[in-house]
């Protein structure tokens, strides 16, 4: 497996690529134009100069996250058409600078979702976290989404575009006439339209999970366990409709048991990225973004990379929500020491598998 770090870009992350570079095991790294609205067409040009830049950094670019969906594609309006043809250029594009996964998301409005992006824990590092029992009270939520904006320090949130947010009060009264089923359908219409575009290039969509794996404010979400995702893969059944297993979203629900993911759709080969991350589940609805460390949360990492290991996992993988700590500022979430601290413990993790392995060989 490949080892990445996700990168918002030289323009939108403090970190720069030289210090990516110096993280032990690191082969490249996961980005996307984010300063692009949902549904534009990515330029070739760009798109080249963003290769050569990461290139030039001695790190490879074969994987974006997101080339984000734009919500006309998600409520199935007439005007989806013009998004459509414009992802399916991108793809093509994303074909000429070597791409082979394109990590995306179908979640209506929100993509992942917190109640805080501060939370200080016990030992002195701030973190993310989410309560469901503040969700339920809340019955504004542009307030809501204005209160996390200014938490996030003046940096940007992946999937929480300003030209989004600007809308929501439309687009909750637009999704009031969407159900589950209808999300599905719409979902499998642009399945339909991409996915012969990805056979051609040879380029992987992989669905990112729910976040966390449960409706909130009355939207529906429809990629969250173990049946959404059969469910999915089978609206388009190619090897290029695949899934992001990320660990930390569908673990935030307890009921899905990652290991058991992992093996299920690894030995389908649906895999083609993996977010390894752990997390603290303090009760029902209620978490928040530890380090890595299994016993730091509740999920076990030695488990989770046993278990990519035992299907053949040759796909690409991230660290992912890291804390805030050593006084960094950064992006929520997304800071260079915590993450390249996660990867030095899944390193260490993977090597101690792959002597277990090979050893079993002998």
């Amino acid at each position: 497996m490949k080892m990445t770090f996700r990168w918002y870009g030289s323009e939108m992350d403090p970190i720069p690529l030289k210090y990516i570079r110096q993280i032990p095991g690191i082969t490249g790294v996961v980005t996307s134009l984010m300063d692009l609205p949902a549904g534009e067409l990515w330029p070739l040009e760009r798109l080249q100069a963003l290769k050569k830049e990461v290139t030039d950094a001695g790190l490879e670019l074969e994987v974006i996250e997101s080339v984000n969906v734009h919500e006309d594609i998600k409520l199935g309006l007439p005007s989806r058409e013009r998004y459509i043809d414009n992802y399916k250029k991108t793809i093509e594009n994303l074909k000429e600078i070597g791409i082979k996964v394109i990590c995306y998301n179908f979640m209506p409005v929100f993509d992942w979702t917190r109640t805080s992006l501060n939370r200080k824990l016990p030992d002195g590092s701030n973190t993310m976290s989410y309560d469901q029992a503040i969700i339920d009270k809340i019955t504004d939520p542009q307030k809501f989404a204005d209160e996390i904006q200014n938490q996030t320090g003046g940096f940007e949130m992946a999937g929480w575009e300003p030209a989004r947010m600007a809308e929501l009060k439309k687009l909750f009264k637009a999704y009031e006439q969407v159900s589950h089923e209808k999300l599905k359908e719409n979902l499998k219409y642009f399945l339909e339209a991409i996915i012969p575009v990805c056979e051609a290039c040879d380029i992987k969509m992989a669905m990112h999970p729910d976040d966390p794996p449960w409706d909130i404010f009355g939207l529906p979400r429809i990629a969250n366990s173990k049946e959404t995702f059969d469910e999915i893969l089978s609206l388009v059944d190619s090897p290029y409709n695949s899934i992001t297993l990320c660990t930390g979203s569908l673990g935030s629900n307890p009921q899905n048991c990652l290991p058991e993911l992992i093996r299920y759709f690894g030995r389908k080969e649906r895999i083609a990225f993996a977010h390894v991350r752990n997390l603290k589940i303090e009760e029902p609805g209620k978490f928040y973004e530890s380090s890595h460390l299994s016993s730091d949360g509740s999920f076990d990492m030695y488990e989770i990379m046993k278990a990519l290991n035992e299907v053949g996992f040759d796909g690409y993988v991230r660290p992912d929500h890291g804390r805030m700590i050593w006084d960094e500022h950064g992006r929520a979430g997304y800071g260079l020491y915590d993450r390249a601290l996660g990867i030095a413990y899944l390193n260490g993790i993977q090597e101690s598998l792959q002597k277990q392995f090979a050893e079993t060989k002998k």
